[in-house]
């Protein structure tokens, strides 16, 4: 039954935070103790978590904002959770942090605080299309920030990062190895020795270490037929219920064809196996992608962060998780409409990658002005006037050309995306710029055909020209998620599918920006500090 924990909010006439020495109370609270027990653990709102718990019936839960504040210690700090309960045992700042104001209350069980993390986690998994509880708790810390801060958030800049869920990087042979095992091992009912034989030890090292390079295909194609055999056996006795097995099915689907006349499976090239395929039979969410020149396996966040100059601390302000075939436009595009109008940004600052008709769509919608660092794709022709110095309305009727003469007729094709128009013929064959034109003159008419992708794809070009200050606008952002990685631990995560993943990245980005507003403290005391200081020369009181 659920209940909210706010006993913390009176201090006890006597606790062992007041009988200490009057010098290690003073060290105590100009720590970053207080300032997570004011900011993070007293904002915390335990309410959402409540359908975690039975509305009327068992006892009490355990509070939920000690459980929600020390998962956000441990992202902050990256801790183990071994390290963590040690803390929260005997770190007197922890302690603090969490409100406990004596030592021998309020003991952490390490079993209730894993029941409530699995709570959460199922939570994520059965209500996909709702927001993640965390998400709520990272929005409500975030705004609080940037209220006692004062960042603007008018300005900012986005990013994406690949990072890895708790898999092992196998190649093809040990996937294979894996599929088939597991798929074999929760089959309980008798199977033919061939099958068995993979749960044997010296299977598993004849395959994985003994096999040749050059007897790495027949060995491969060795597993898919065993599959494949498995996946016939299972049809016949009805275990299609079992989830290895139909990890196994997804498989070989996704990994090799089966020939009708000699009966066997044959494995597929590699450029045939979509990138979407199986990465590991332990996380069936995994997808691989190739970024730049680094290859992975597993998932795509992309931040939004403020940027300004103004600003002595920067804070992460969304985030989204998502599969990592998954494009940054597609993202950008999705988180757009909520972005501006839950923190009223004006200016979004981005590499090349969003740039896309869909993004600009979606900015023009709400508001927002995309800026680029440069753009994707192939660079336009030399010598050829580009479609920003045409006159268009709408990006859709073109009004008139770069020398200022009407077009006769204009239309647009809907299910072409196309921009039709005719001019002059007479004025085109006359004009001095008609070498570079991308206008056609014919016999007896003068005409363009243009794709609307290219004319916003010129609009942007023409906007980006000499805008310097996107790149240094930009920047800051590649720093934020290489601190995710290094401090937060980022780069590979502890655990495994789409879900449980949104919910860790949630608490590593609201302990990254608990940490932010610990440095903006730190600089607001300096330049207290530094104000106060006489300058050198002048004599105080004269």
């Amino acid at each position: 039954m659920f209940r909210k924990n706010d006993a913390h909010r009176q201090e006890p006439l006597f606790s062992h935070f007041k009988e200490m020495h009057p010098r290690m109370i003073e060290r105590l609270n100009t720590s970053w103790a207080p300032v997570f027990y004011e900011h993070v653990f007293c904002k915390i709102d335990e309410e959402p978590f409540a359908v975690l718990y039975c509305p009327d019936n068992g006892r009490p839960n355990s509070p939920v904002n000690v459980f929600l504040a020390l998962e956000f210690i441990k992202h902050w700090r990256d801790y183990t959770d071994e390290e963590l309960f040690h803390e929260a045992w005997f770190n007197l700042q922890v302690r603090y942090a969490l409100g406990c104001w004596n030592l021998n209350e309020d003991h952490v069980a390490p079993r209730t605080f894993y029941d409530f993390r699995e709570r959460v986690y199922r939570y994520a998994l059965t209500h996909p299309d709702e927001e993640d509880l965390i998400f709520g708790q990272f929005i409500r810390l975030t705004e609080n920030f940037i209220q006692k801060t004062g960042a603007k958030t008018d300005a900012q800049r986005v990013d994406s990062s690949l990072f890895m869920s708790n898999i092992q990087k196998a190649g093809r042979l040990r996937l294979a190895f894996d599929v088939l095992y597991h798929a074999v091992e929760a089959c309980q009912e008798e199977l033919p020795e061939e099958l068995r034989a993979v749960l044997s030890p010296t299977y598993k090292t004849e395959v994985l270490h003994r096999t040749k390079n050059r007897d790495k295909d027949a060995r491969l194609n060795e597993l898919l037929n065993l599959g494949g055999q498995l996946l016939a056996l299972a049809k016949e006795r009805a275990w299609e219920d079992i989830p290895f097995l139909k990890i196994l099915d997804r498989f070989l689907s996704e990994q090799a064809d089966y020939d009708g006349e000699t009966k066997t499976w044959k494995a597929k090239a590699l450029k045939d196996i979509p990138a979407n395929s199986l990465q590991s039979c332990h996380d069936v969410d995994a997808t691989y992608r190739k970024k730049g020149n680094k290859a992975q396996s597993g998932y795509v966040v992309n931040i939004a962060e403020t940027t300004s100059k103004e600003n002595l601390a920067e804070f992460i302000t969304d985030y989204k998780v998502a599969k990592n075939t998954t494009s940054d436009i597609d993202m950008l595009t999705e988180r757009l409409p909520e972005l501006a109008e839950r923190t009223g940004v004006k200016d979004i600052y981005a590499d090349g990658g969003y740039y896309g008709p869909a993004v600009e769509e979606a900015a023009e919608k709400v508001g927002v002005n995309m800026h680029y660092t440069g753009l994707t794709g192939a660079k336009p022709k030399s010598g050829v006037i580009p479609m920003s110095e045409f006159s268009i309305k709408d990006r859709r009727i073109i009004e008139a050309c770069p020398e200022g003469k009407p077009a006769l007729s204009s239309s647009y094709s809907e299910a072409e995306k196309k921009l039709s128009a005719e001019f002059d013929i007479n004025t085109c064959r006359s004009c001095p710029r008609r070498e570079e034109c991308p206008v056609r003159t014919g016999r007896n008419k003068a005409t363009i055909n243009i794709s609307q992708k290219k004319v916003v794809a010129d609009e942007t070009r023409s906007r980006l020209e000499g805008n310097k200050d996107a790149i240094s606008c930009r920047a800051g952002i590649e720093g934020t998620n290489s601190a995710l990685k290094r401090a937060q631990g980022l780069d590979k995560l502890n655990v495994r599918g789409l879900h449980k993943c949104r919910v860790v990245v949630g608490l590593k980005t609201a302990s990254h920006n608990f940490g932010q507003f610990l440095r903006w403290l730190q600089r607001e005391a300096a330049a207290i500090k530094k104000a106060l200081v006489p300058s050198p020369g002048i004599l105080v009181g004269i």
